[in-house]
């Protein structure tokens, strides 16, 4: 069965290398929310003034796992496609197995190397030759407040500790309210797990867990801590919180239905597409207890090797990714921070002017670090590692100490 489902499916994909011209890009990525795909239509405007044409292929599935397995079928089939959106390690992978392209044209002459910051070329550039083009700079350490509820329960900063944000959110459970908007998705926990993790142990510890993946840091009474407080969270969710879409879980804070979701910026997309203003009707907070730091990730094209014909069609898509004007216009939408260093503030809003500012002061100090659960620390089998461990924990499987003691075993042998 499943091989016939693989056959049909690389059978499929393989007939649609000739549906598309010279002066066209295909581009596959996970942007099906409404505020993501309002930001996507601003690539895809961008494009088509320059005469290139968008072929759109949606893959349903936030953190892109499923689009990874399209992907994987496309290549096989010997069609890959233009563009694929990625993440972190993801790119650095198909770039070591010679599947993507090279932008060092491109790159060069619009002078990327001196505009990117250096954390984003770690993904963007494998051997010194330029893959992917950097879209934004997410962060994954935010909080998303209903103000209409903190205004209820005379809530004017946010908690000045992770403690402090537990005690608020069981006033928020009295007050008749859900307190965490929550998406029980693996994607969803162990992206969650990045501000609860940091918040518990600190910026070295989550280094020496996430990023040198040292053993004893791993089966630690840290780590123990971090993932009873993940339970902590866990006990403030509602009943149908299972299976459920981030953006569902974001529209209940816009709905003021939960006082708070812990997601990447990227939510606030959904806040703006829904007509919301922060500082009006929503407010922006750094998870308590990680102030001072940004858990990033980035959304990138990773262009893959096409034919010559489709090359400049290619190029076109990753200078119109890499415009100032994209940059400004693209993330404003999307509620993320630009890629480039050298773009102004000035028309974005609150919570995006406190992002930008956030990620430069971070840059600055040694602060800004990857998210783990995206795919910004180590490797996929490394990170499903953990992410593995953490939804067992989160939904009852494992004890914390259990979860803490998987953890070091599984990602032992997933770093072999």
């Amino acid at each position: 069965m499943k091989k016939s489902i693989v056959g049909a499916l690389l059978a499929a994909t393989a007939l649609t290398s000739t549906a598309y011209a010279e002066d066209s890009v295909e581009v596959l990525h996970w942007w099906t929310s409404g505020g993501e795909a309002a930001a996507v239509s601003v690539l895809k405007d961008s494009l088509e003034a320059k005469g290139v044409t968008w072929n759109d292929m949606p893959v349903a599935g936030g953190g892109g796992e499923s689009a990874m397995t399209t992907v994987r079928a496309r290549v096989t089939a010997g069609n890959p496609p233009t563009s694929v959106q990625m993440l972190g390690y993801d790119i650095v992978e198909w770039a070591e197995q010679g599947s993507l392209g090279n932008l060092n044209e491109v790159a060069e002459a619009e002078g990327w190397g001196d505009v990117i910051p250096e954390a984003l070329q770690a993904f963007a550039k494998v051997d010194d030759v330029w893959v992917s083009a950097p879209v934004n700079v997410h962060s994954t350490n935010w909080v998303w407040v209903s103000k209409k509820i903190m205004d209820e329960l005379g809530v004017t900063e946010a908690p000045a500790s992770f403690d402090d944000f537990i005690a608020l959110a069981e006033k928020v459970k009295e007050a008749g309210y859900v307190p965490f908007g929550y998406g029980g998705q693996p994607w969803q926990d162990i992206t969650t797990f990045d501000s609860v993790a940091l918040a518990t142990g600190g910026l070295d510890w989550y280094k020496k867990v996430f990023i040198d993946l040292d053993p004893a840091s791993i089966n630690s009474d840290t780590m123990i801590a971090a993932l009873n407080n993940m339970g902590k969270i866990r006990a403030l969710v509602d009943e149908n919180f299972s299976g459920r879409d981030w953006n569902l879980a974001t529209a209940m804070v816009i709905n003021d239905e939960a006082a708070f979701q812990i997601m990447g910026d990227w939510a606030k997309g959904e806040f703006v597409n829904a007509g919301k203003t922060p500082g009006e009707d929503f407010l922006c907070w750094r998870v308590p207890g990680t102030e001072g730091h940004v858990t990033f990730n980035a959304d990138q094209f990773a262009m893959f090797n096409v034919g010559e014909d489709r090359v400049a069609a290619q190029n076109a898509m990753a200078s119109s990714v890499l415009s100032p004007e994209f940059q400004v216009a693209f993330n404003i939408v999307k509620g993320s921070a630009p890629a480039r260093v050298d773009v102004s503030d000035a028309e974005f809003d609150a919570c995006g002017k406190k992002a930008i500012a956030d990620l430069k002061a971070a840059s600055e100090a040694g602060t800004l670090v990857g998210s783990q659960g995206l795919s910004h620390t180590n490797r996929a089998a490394v990170k499903n590692a953990f992410s593995d461990a953490v939804t067992a924990y989160f939904n009852g499987e494992l004890t914390a100490e259990e979860a803490a003691e998987e953890m070091a075993d599984t990602v032992a042998i997933a770093n072999q």
